[in-house]
């Protein structure tokens, strides 16, 4: 999942961004709003994590253009400031969270992974897929039935994840690619047909069945039934 973060103190916005791709998320870095809002073109971003106090364009304005997008990303805003009536105001202007600084990396992780998992729709933090169970939290595979673990790399288990989150809909290439690693590698290149080939040999073999399915000419799509 990608995630946009904008924070112009730079030793925090170190901080945040080491810890979400420790978690396997793509992160885009803004230092000010201007930066933020260019990020925002390329409309691939599933979260902003979004600094209220900054030079430029402040949170608010880059919080207003965001609601101006259609399928906008969820927005955590985050803020020194800790009354109730800036909460209100961070709310009412359509952040879906708010997180008062200074704040603990792993009540921040929480938030990114529930808001994360509110965009795609899904309320649990497990997700049954055919005989299989994805535990998003912690980021593994397995079969409950044995116990038995889909041994996944780190770049297989984010492929297979953003399918799960958009389990029976149609992906295209570059849309994984996009929400999975970012700018990486060119658009033109094989690797995520690469990344299905391995999937597909690991999660069919545990699964006892085919999950990921191609639709030629538009892309993948996870289904327990063709």
């Amino acid at each position: 999942m990608r995630v946009l973060l904008v924070e112009d103190f730079r030793p925090l916005r170190n901080s945040i961004a080491q810890a979400l791709r420790e978690l396997g998320y793509v992160v885009d870095e803004a230092g000010d709003g201007r930066a933020a809002l260019w990020s925002l073109g390329s409309g691939q971003t599933d979260l902003v994590v979004l600094d209220i106090m900054l030079p430029g364009v402040d949170g608010f304005g880059v919080l207003k253009a965001i609601r101006a997008k259609s399928n906008a990303p969820a927005v955590l805003m985050l803020t020194a400031k800790d009354t109730v009536d800036d909460r209100v105001a961070g709310l009412d202007a359509g952040a879906d969270d708010y997180l008062v600084k200074p704040f603990a990396l792993e009540e921040l992780m929480a938030r990114v992974r529930a808001l994360i998992r509110r965009r795609y729709q899904v309320d649990s933090a497990t997700l049954r897929i055919g005989p299989l169970i994805m535990d998003l939290n912690a980021r593994r595979v397995y079969r409950p039935d044995n116990g038995s673990e889909v041994l996944l790399s780190a770049s297989e288990y984010s492929i297979f994840e953003y399918l799960a989150m958009r389990k029976g809909q149609v992906v295209s290439r570059s849309d994984i690619w996009d929400h999975t690693h970012g700018g990486d590698s060119a658009p033109e290149s094989n690797v995520v047909d690469v990344f299905i080939g391995l999937l597909r040999k690991k999660i069919d073999a545990a699964a006892g069945c085919r999950l990921i399915h191609t639709r030629r000419g538009l892309g993948y799509v996870l289904a327990e039934t063709e």
